[in-house]
């Protein structure tokens, strides 16, 4: 950017910070309402509904940095609601390149009290944000798909008036960022699926006495399926107050009470309890049975009760056994989807009811596994619990080129992003995987290798009870590759009979079933799943052409078929459920696409069913997928 255009957005921000006077007549200050749209984490979250203010960035200057005409200004602030994705119905490339947006916020406080501190929390952002109360900055982040939380610091606070919240949102990717985007040899923007653009899941407004619970891991151990758990605590607590204080933690685990003990936190300063209960005869949690305890806890000071963590979990063991998953002491052999949050109107900023019907399409399918290529909603993830839907967990790591790879703070920001993830959700007995990324170079040298290993040692450290995968591109050139070691489970995408692959080596699909046993050749020690295959289906036709209703279908069944054969797979997942938006100039395979509509789903963007739903849901239901090994 040059000094112009700095001058430019300089004079733009200290505008919108300010907020003139023709803004502020568009404001509606309104009180966050206490409620949440999960149940998991800690009291005193009020959510910050009703109206937001809404404009992008009057410079536009990030667009223009890709060569593209510069973005389109709005004349002062719109009314919206967040979650928002200022670009959910703009298929245009400029649309898909990003830019810069603001948001703000006018609100008062739920309490006036000036012993209570504040924090803001931002379930997702896409992708750069920086924030401002009452004209002073705040904090910033970068990154999507994960939450993170901004405190607001007491000398800005207005306590019984009104309090301004300004966010920037900057969704313009780089090549380095998760997933990358760029532009391709003609000159069009490329990345892994629509870059919406906004504050896109919803933000909560955090009330703190005092004692705050930062992290909540409580995790179930369980030797055997017949033995008895243990469930191992650890509670880090956080002093947002200006004295030390004494404080305990008790709490329920199902009938049982348990007492984690009680330390002196300083002021600014952090305190993490520990504690081991054991749990005879414990009720295990599975798909065909996903029974959940209520385990909430409470933190205490002269006994005065600060906080409450509400949480419900589950008790069971996933492992890896001579290059086999197995849940509770037996083998899957699971069937399952893959999906992405989109929708025609909201694009990504989907709400709880697009969530209810896609888990009520996976249950009506069959499949007991759902994957994405990052981190689901807290809501999708407490249901997934509840119905007992496994989860591979994956971060949007996703076609980082080796040269960026190699730059360290790449491989940091994405072991943060891991560590993030397993933080954030490993309460949730749903996740039987974390996956460290997703189609990285499928002949790994010395510097994916140091990533895998390093992430791979780092998400063992913060959770050993589960196994650590990668998905990777599957093609017969890949061979086998020592660069893998340090992971438990390989995820293979195969499309064989749909592309053609380097040299047209998957383009036959008879070669399928000899890939997959040279697979089995390579890793027999390690668990192998079918993280991708699905074939685009768009119209009626015969079953030779690609892209029709019947090719689908058969791509499908042939597909099956060869899995049924291969009793030392773990499983399969179909790539997708629904369609959803990709880049602009996608095809697919398909020779008459719909760009940029993905549409390998086997629902479509309206929500109709395609014939392939029914070939799954068929074959889904007829397959034993717990506690056969063939």
């Amino acid at each position: 950017m040059n000094g112009h255009l700095l001058a430019l957005a300089g004079a733009a921000l200290a505008a919108l910070v300010a907020a003139a006077p023709a803004a502020a007549a568009q404001s509606v200050v309104t009180t966050p309402s206490a409620k949440t749209l999960y149940q998991t984490g800690p009291s005193g979250r009020y959510l910050m509904d009703g109206p937001w203010l809404f404009r992008m960035d009057p410079v536009g200057a990030d667009g223009i940095k890709l060569g593209f005409q510069k973005q389109k200004t709005t004349a002062g602030w719109t009314r919206t609601k967040v979650p928002n994705a200022w670009n959910a119905t703009d298929e245009s490339p400029q649309s898909f390149i990003g830019g810069v947006g603001w948001y703000r916020k006018d609100f008062k406080l739920p309490s006036a009290s000036g012993a209570l501190s504040w924090v803001v929390r931002f379930e997702s952002v896409n992708y750069r944000t920086k924030a401002w109360l009452n004209g002073k900055p705040i904090g910033t982040n970068s990154g999507a798909y994960l939450p993170f939380e901004l405190r607001l610091p007491k000398s800005l606070l207005n306590r019984g008036g009104t309090n301004r919240l300004v966010v920037r949102v900057d969704s313009v990717r780089k090549q380095t960022d998760f997933p990358p985007s760029g532009l391709s040899a003609k000159g069009t923007p490329t990345g892994g699926w629509w870059n919406y653009g906004g504050i896109l899941r919803e933000v909560y407004l955090r009330k703190i006495n005092d004692i705050d619970f930062n992290t909540v891991v409580v995790r179930p151990i369980l030797p055997c399926a017949s033995c008895n758990a243990t469930i191992d605590y650890r509670v880090t607590l956080r002093n947002y107050g200006d004295r030390a204080r004494r404080v305990s933690v008790t709490g329920r685990f199902g009938a049982k009470t348990i007492s984690l003990g009680s330390a002196t936190v300083g002021p600014g300063q952090f305190a993490t309890l520990t504690k081991a209960l054991k749990v005879a005869h414990p009720k295990l949690w599975s798909p065909r049975s996903p029974y959940l305890y209520s385990a909430p806890l409470a933190l205490s000071s002269g006994g005065r009760v600060l906080q409450t963590y509400t949480l419900k979990t589950g008790i069971r063991s996933i492992k890896v056994v001579n290059g086999k998953l197995f849940l509770n002491g037996q083998p899957l052999n699971f069937r399952g989807v893959a999906l992405h949050e989109d929708s025609k109107q909201f694009g990504f900023a989907i709400n709880n009811q697009i969530r209810d019907q896609q888990l009520a399409w996976i249950k009506e399918l069959g499949a007991t596994v759902v994957r994405s290529h990052y981190p689901l909603h807290p809501y999708f993830q407490e249901q997934a619990d509840k119905l007992g839907i496994m989860q591979w967990s994956e971060i949007p790591v996703y076609a980082i080129k080796t040269q960026y790879l190699k730059e360290r703070v790449v491989r940091e920001l994405a072991a943060r992003e891991l560590q993030t993830n397993i933080e954030t959700n490993q309460n949730h007995p749903s996740v039987i995987v974390w996956s460290l990324g997703n189609e990285l170079s499928s002949r790994p040298g010395p510097i994916q290798g140091q990533y895998i290993k390093a992430a791979a040692e780092a998400a063992k450290a913060l959770d050993p009870t589960r196994p650590v995968g990668l998905a990777v591109a599957g093609y017969p050139s890949a061979g086998c590759q020592p660069g893998y070691g340090p992971i438990d489970v390989i995820g293979i995408n195969e499309y064989f009979g749909w592309y053609t692959g380097p040299n047209g080596q998957i383009a036959d699909r008879t070669l399928l079933p000899e890939y997959l046993d040279s697979v089995r050749q390579c890793y027999p020690n390690k668990a192998v799943v079918i993280t991708e295959f699905g074939a685009e289906a768009n119209r009626d036709g015969p079953v030779e052409e690609k892209g029709t209703y019947a090719f689908q279908q058969d791509f499908i069944n042939f597909h099956l078929g060869v899995y049924a054969t291969k009793p030392w797979l773990s499983g399969a997942i179909y790539w997708t459920l629904q369609e959803f938006r990709v880049r602009p100039d996608w095809e697919g395979g398909n020779p008459r696409p719909n760009p940029p509509i993905h549409q390998k789903g086997v629902i479509s963007f309206d929500g109709v069913k395609k014939p392939g739903f029914f070939d799954l849901q068929r074959n889904y239901l007829a397959t034993n997928q717990f506690g056969a090994l063939g």
